[in-house]
């Protein structure tokens, strides 16, 4: 069983990202969940997403504890929550941040990856610039690190589930899924099969 678990904060859709990404791989034949964790949070507070995969029917509840994968669609959170918090030793960290904030924020002997959202999304006419929505650019990046998603996949995922601007997010994605950068460790898609 694979974890993969999103930090973002209310109004990014760390929680659209988690079910889209479920679509994704239930489409490549997986037993997927897909579910948030909040509480009293408001529009721009941290919140948690998570998505659970299996070939095997998946009786296990609750929040993901040891994931494999963490996502974060907001730079910003390094600062306020550990997002590597109880990670498998040598999980996948993917980061949204331009290429000069590579300096590995993330310690230890995680494998961390980057691509600048933000600025494809900008490109993509998605959201504003005060507020972008990232969570279908960041899911291309994902997908071309995870050595286990097909991004054709993603793509018609990414068509059913988001409800505006199909072709838009469907395009960003792509476009991240080419703009992704290694900030430390082993990212060979080959060495990341989960």
């Amino acid at each position: 069983m694979v974890g993969i678990r999103f930090h973002g904060r209310g109004g990014q859709g760390a929680v659209v990202a988690s079910k889209i990404l479920a679509h994704a791989y239930f489409k490549q034949g997986l037993y997927v969940q897909a579910f948030p964790s909040f509480g009293m949070e408001r529009k721009g507070a941290a919140v948690s997403a998570f998505v659970r995969l299996d070939s095997a029917p998946i009786a296990e509840r609750g929040d993901i504890k040891n994931p494999a994968v963490v996502i974060v669609l907001d730079f910003t959170l390094l600062r306020k929550v550990d997002v590597t918090r109880c990670a498998k030793p040598d999980a996948l960290i993917l980061l949204n941040c331009r290429e000069n904030e590579n300096h590995n924020p993330v310690k230890d002997s995680f494998r961390v990856a980057g691509v600048d959202a933000v600025k494809i999304a900008l490109q993509h006419g998605l959201g504003s610039k005060s507020a972008p929505i990232i969570n279908t650019v960041i899911l291309g990046a994902y997908a071309r690190i995870s050595g286990d998603l097909e991004l054709a996949n993603l793509l018609e995922a990414i068509a059913t589930g988001v409800p505006v601007n199909q072709k838009q997010n469907m395009a960003a994605a792509e476009v991240a899924y080419h703009a992704v950068f290694s900030i430390s460790g082993e990212l060979n898609a080959d060495k990341n099969r989960h």
